[in-house]
C-alpha cells in the first residue's frame, strides 16, 4: 500500500488528529499546567473539547450550555443556543464523527487488535435513551435547579460524569500542578472511575460514550434527519443487500434510516456498498420537506 492510497484510507483519522490538534495547540498550558484565558475562551469549539484542557483554545459548548442556565443572572444566550442549532442544522453528528477529541480517543482505543469486539450490546435500544436523560437532567434541570452558596449553580455533567474533561483536562492538570494534587479526594476518584470503565469498553465496544452517555450527541443527533449535510440513498441502485449496516459500527439501518438520529456521519457505509447507491449531499430542501412531509 504506498502512501497515497494510505492516506485516503485513513482521512478520517487523519482529519481527526489535525483539527483535535489545532483546537488544543496552546503548547504552554502543557508546560506551565495551566488553563488559556485568551480571547478565543469566548467561543465554542463544535466537539467535547473541555474548556479546563491545558491546550484548548476554545470553549464546550455542553459546558457553555451549563454555564449559562447555571448563571444566577440567567439569561438565554442566543450565542450558545444559536451555535448549537446552527452546527446541527448544517452538519448534525459529523461533529462526532470528525470533530469530537473524544470520539477520536475512543476511535483509537477500538483499533486495539487482539480483543473480541462486541458489536451489539443487550438492550442496547434502551441503553442510548440514557443519553437524553442525562442531557436532560445533568445539563439542563440540575444547573437551572441546584445552586451554589454565590447563587450559580454547577456544571453537573462536567463535574460528576464527563470522561472527556478528566482525561483531557483533569489528568494533565493534575500531573503538573502539585497544589491541585494536594486537594484532589473522592470525587476525582470517581470521575476516574468512569474513565477507566469508558476506556475498558471502548476497547471492545465501539464509541460507547457516544452511543449511551454524551449529551452533545444527543442534541446533534436530533437534527441529523433535517441537517443540509446529509445521506441519500439511490433505492433504484440499492439491492438491500444490508452491507452498509453490517459495516455501521454504530448499528444503524442505513438502507432504511440513512439519517438516523446514530449515524455520526464516519462514511464507512459508503466505502463498502457495491452498487454505489448511498452518497452525501448538501441539500436544504432534502431536511426542510421531510420536516414537513411534503
Amino acid at each position: 500500500m504506498n502512501l497515497i492510497t494510505k492516506i485516503k484510507s485513513n482521512f478520517r483519522l487523519i482529519f481527526q488528529i489535525v483539527f483535535t490538534a489545532l483546537t488544543n495547540g496552546y503548547l504552554l498550558g502543557y508546560m506551565n499546567g495551566k488553563i488559556y484565558k485568551g480571547d478565543s475562551k469566548k467561543l465554542c469549539v463544535p466537539g467535547l473539547n473541555c474548556y479546563s484542557c491545558p491546550g484548548a483554545i476554545a470553549s464546550c459548548p455542553i459546558g457553555s450550555l451549563q454555564a449559562v442556565l447555571g448563571s444566577r443572572d440567567f439569561k438565554i444566550s442566543f450565542y450558545i443556543i444559536g451555535f448549537l442549532m446552527i452546527i446541527g442544522a448544517f452538519i448534525g453528528r459529523f461533529v462526532c464523527g470528525w470533530l469530537c477529541p473524544f470520539g477520536l480517543v475512543q476511535d483509537l482505543l477500538y483499533k486495539i487488535p487482539g480483543i473480541k469486539k462486541i458489536k451489539k450490546v443487550p438492550n442496547d435500544k434502551y441503553l442510548r435513551i440514557l443519553k437524553y436523560i442525562i442531557l436532560v437532567v445533568f445539563v439542563i434541570i440540575l444547573p437551572l435547579s441546584i445552586s451554589n452558596y454565590s447563587g450559580d449553580g454547577k456544571p453537573w455533567f462536567c463535574k460528576l460524569i464527563c470522561p472527556s474533561g478528566t482525561l483531557l483536562a483533569g489528568i494533565p492538570l493534575i500531573s503538573m500542578n502539585s497544589s491541585l494534587r494536594r486537594i484532589i479526594g473522592p470525587l476525582f476518584a470517581w470521575k476516574m472511575l468512569i474513565l477507566i470503565s469508558i476506556i475498558v469498553l471502548s476497547i471492545k465496544i465501539y464509541r460507547p460514550f457516544c452511543k449511551y452517555i454524551c449529551p452533545l450527541g444527543a442534541i446533534y443527533g436530533l437534527f441529523n434527519k433535517y441537517s443540509i449535510y446529509r445521506y441519500e440513498i439511490d433505492y433504484n441502485k440499492c439491492t438491500k443487500c444490508n452491507l452498509c449496516h453490517k459495516k455501521c459500527d454504530m448499528n444503524v439501518i442505513v438502507h432504511e434510516t440513512p439519517n438516523s438520529v446514530e449515524c455520526i456521519r464516519c462514511g464507512k457505509c459508503i466505502d463498502v456498498c457495491p452498487k454505489n447507491a448511498i452518497t452525501t449531499t448538501f441539500s436544504k430542501s432534502k431536511g426542510l420537506n421531510e420536516k414537513l412531509n411534503i
